[in-house]
């Protein structure tokens, strides 16, 4: 079989195809011929050598969201059958509960071989089975993007129907997270530097959009939209270029889930605003696979397609990243075997 791999020197350079023996399931393992995987940011810091959790020698497969067909079970199988198509769960062991260190070191890519394969061997625990009507693409958005925004509206805050969210950029968290929002009832406000793209979230239901570049200082904007109340809640994915607006656009007593970095690492957090405005700061990375089967469940009910904007063959990972890197999607950028 073929994968992807990437070593030091790191970079789009050394991403390389290459040839490894054909994996056979062990005991409570699933083979999976892989049929799609879309790209994150998490990836992207990985392929350059950026991910903290790797080390100098590291050899990476990357790719944590991942669709595939099971090709072959182990013993003492029950979860999946020959023939299921499941979807990777990006932390491989957690299973439920809240996150502890155990099951957080268990995230496919590193220190786990990821879904970068065309053949991969995966534990029965960290995999499931996906909805009928959605294509290999989309489910394959599903792990990590689609799961990260439904924990952060669902699971962490306590937001009701009429309730003003703020998304951040049009990536594939935020537009997951306008999806969700509009099923659920909540009033949205979306940021982006392109009109073009602001216009695409308004047909999909967004209630306002505000271009960044034209107003940098957008938590007015989210004021005016909120009657100067602000925001009950807000997608901060932006991290040290954000957090700033997002304090000031935060009501009394809000939530802001911490979810990415796309716009720098470094940021002073005033604690005399949170202590001000009694807002809540917390910090995910995605969720469990309980989380996940409870999110299919409602992709079902309400018939939501993730929207998958640009596809490139696997073997063309480079070209893939290198359209995140221009801010070229709106939605998700997946690769298929």
């Amino acid at each position: 079989m073929r994968a992807l791999e990437v070593a030091p020197p790191w970079g789009l350079d050394a991403l390389q195809v290459v040839e490894r023996p054909d994996p056979t399931p062990g005991p409570g393992q699933v083979l999976v011929r892989m049929k799609a995987v879309s790209l994150n940011y998490r990836d992207f810091l990985m392929v350059h050598g950026m991910y903290g959790r790797a080390s100098a020698t590291d050899t990476i497969t990357p790719f944590s969201d991942g669709c595939g067909v099971v090709e072959a079970v182990g013993e003492g199988v029950t979860r999946v059958a020959v023939g299921d198509r499941v979807a990777t769960m990006f932390f491989q062991g957690w299973i439920s509960g809240p996150p502890t260190v155990e099951k957080l070191v268990t995230s496919l890519g590193h220190p786990i071989p990821g879904a970068g394969r065309e053949l991969a061997v995966f534990s029965q625990e960290g995999l499931s089975k996906v909805p009928d009507f959605l294509t290999d693409e989309e489910v394959s958005t599903l792990p990590c993007a689609g799961l990260t925004a439904w924990r952060a509206l669902f699971e962490d805050a306590r937001l009701q129907p009429g309730d003003t969210v703020v998304l951040q950029g049009t990536g594939g968290v935020s537009i997951f997270g306008l999806q969700f929002a509009r099923a659920a009832g909540f009033q949205t406000v979306i940021t982006s530097s392109s009109n073009e793209k602001l216009a695409r979230a308004a047909d999909m239901g967004a209630t306002r959009g505000v271009n960044y570049k034209v107003q940098p200082e957008w938590s007015k904007a989210v004021r005016e939209e909120t009657g100067g109340r602000g925001a009950d809640f807000i997608m901060e994915v932006g991290g040290g270029g954000t957090i700033e607006q997002s304090l000031q656009a935060i009501k009394i007593g809000g939530h802001i889930a911490i979810i990415g970095v796309v716009g720098g690492f470094g940021s002073g957090v005033n604690p005399a605003v949170l202590i001000g405005n009694s807002a809540r700061l917390q910090g995910l990375s995605v969720g469990s696979r309980e989380m996940f089967e409870a999110m299919c469940k409602a992709l079902t009910l309400h018939g939501i397609h993730p929207v998958v904007d640009k596809v490139f063959p696997w073997t063309e990972a480079r070209a893939a990243f290198a359209a995140m890197q221009g801010g070229e999607h709106f939605g998700k950028i997946v690769l298929t075997f």
